[in-house]
């Protein structure tokens, strides 16, 4: 399996715009977000006992799977973004309890706008979205942005 920094490097041939890339900084963390979400609203009952019944979702599966690839590329990765996780657990909890709309209708817009506007940013690049060649780069995309974070803090990863 590769670790991080071969999946950043190949995630980053395809971003080296620096708009594609300040559009990726918004874009990506709200795909996440809403991908989340969405999952947010099908329980899993089973998962209750685990992680609590607020917290008994599609989206929280989603996380513990993803933190298995996460786990693959670096231990340092799969920690930053199990934290990344919590917070958009945390955030999408205390979206359900504004109670505004229904959290999978805001998540679906957030994810439909979020798109377009990654659409754009690959236009402007130049370059097909990388998951067209690998689905995992949907997983990359999130740490990919860390990997940026911890290298300004000296986090080796």
């Amino acid at each position: 399996m590769k670790k991080a920094q071969q999946w950043f490097d190949e995630y980053g041939v395809s971003h080296q715009n620096p708009t594609n890339k300040l559009i990726h900084w918004v874009c990506v963390p709200a795909i996440f977000f809403s991908v989340v979400g969405m999952l947010s609203a099908i329980p899993v009952s089973t998962l209750s006992g685990l992680v609590g019944e607020r917290f008994a979702h599609g989206g929280t599966l989603l996380i513990l799977i993803g933190s298995l690839f996460y786990l693959t590329m670096s231990i340092g990765i799969f920690i930053g973004m199990l934290l990344v996780s919590c917070l958009v657990l945390l955030g999408i909890n205390a979206l359900a309890l504004l109670q505004i709309a229904p959290v999978w209708l805001i998540c679906f817009t957030v994810f439909v706008l979020a798109w377009i506007g990654q659409f754009i940013g690959h236009h402007i690049e130049g370059a097909k979205p990388s998951f067209f060649k690998d689905l995992l780069f949907l997983l990359v995309g999130p740490a990919w942005l860390l990997g940026f974070i911890y290298r300004k803090l000296g986090i080796p990863y």
